[in-house]
């Protein structure tokens, strides 16, 4: 038995790293996972290897950006598993920069992707979510606890240099949190935030500098972190290293499990102690 059995979950950006270790992680506990990524194979590959454990998993290829997604990954989760109970906004990048250089699409793009595709998607879910308290509620039964989980960062809390986008998009995270908590309460639906520091993925451990890229929907967007940056930057962490993808994702599962019904609005910083 699984702590998550018979619930229904949406993650964005799952496909790959953080999102890839959720959804696993979900899974595990009982839950029917629908798997995002901007790129088919990554998103079917998740879900192929969520059935191959036993478990329950469709795939939603497509930009959380793109007009209609969110319309479309609601969907999947009420077509495929018959309801929605678990919402985790975890799709994104970054694209720096100084704000004397940063353009217009690079402020858009990153603020289209952190912010307005959670909004978009809380949005396309209402509908699914009042109808179900109706139901259940004009049926005598009981209204179950419903989790909104959308990830944030230590840079939204605390700012980062080059990151004037991202760290508004993040904070702005926050405020969309709170409000939705406060929306959704009558829904018996918790939003919490969870805001990571350094976690080792595909965006922090290639050195900066390197040519490494990511496609970004045809731009490639330079990643990278400065290894003797990254060296400090774990020096200052209570526990002495960054954090792991699996390590991540148990962030999240905390605020999905029936443990944590009573907490909504908050923000949990998955750190390893340390802050901005």
């Amino acid at each position: 038995m699984g702590k998550l059995d018979g619930k229904t979950a949406i993650v964005s950006g799952s496909g790959r790293g953080i999102g890839r270790e959720i959804a696993l992680k979900l899974a595990s506990e009982g839950a029917a996972v629908v798997v995002n990524d901007l790129d088919d194979a990554p998103a079917k590959q998740t879900a192929a290897d969520i059935q191959s454990a036993g478990g329950q998993a469709v795939a939603c290829a497509g930009s959380v950006t793109e007009d209609g997604f969110a319309e479309r990954f609601v969907r999947a989760a009420t077509e495929s598993f018959g309801g929605l109970d678990i919402i985790v906004n975890n799709a994104g990048y970054t694209w720096d920069g100084v704000v004397q250089k940063m353009t217009d699409e690079q402020w858009d793009a990153i603020l289209d992707v952190h912010l307005k595709a959670p909004f978009r998607i809380l949005r396309a879910a209402q509908p699914v979510l009042s109808a179900a308290v109706k139901s259940a509620r004009a049926n005598g039964e009981p209204v179950p606890c419903r989790k909104v989980v959308n990830i944030s960062s230590i840079a939204g809390l605390g700012g980062n240099a080059g990151q004037a986008n991202y760290a508004a998009a993040k904070a702005g995270v926050t405020g969309l949190t709170k409000t939705m908590a406060k929306e959704w309460g009558r829904y018996h639906v918790t939003v919490n935030t969870v805001a990571f520091g350094l976690i080792k993925t595909r965006l922090t451990e290639a050195p900066a500098g390197g040519g490494s890229t990511i496609d970004v929907a045809g731009r490639e967007i330079k990643v990278g972190v400065n290894p003797d940056l990254l060296a400090t930057m774990e020096q200052q962490i209570p526990l002495g290293r960054a954090g792991t993808p699996a390590e991540a994702a148990g962030a999240v599962y905390l605020l999905c499990t029936p443990e944590s019904d009573y907490i909504s609005a908050q923000t949990l910083v998955c750190g390893g102690g340390f802050f901005m």
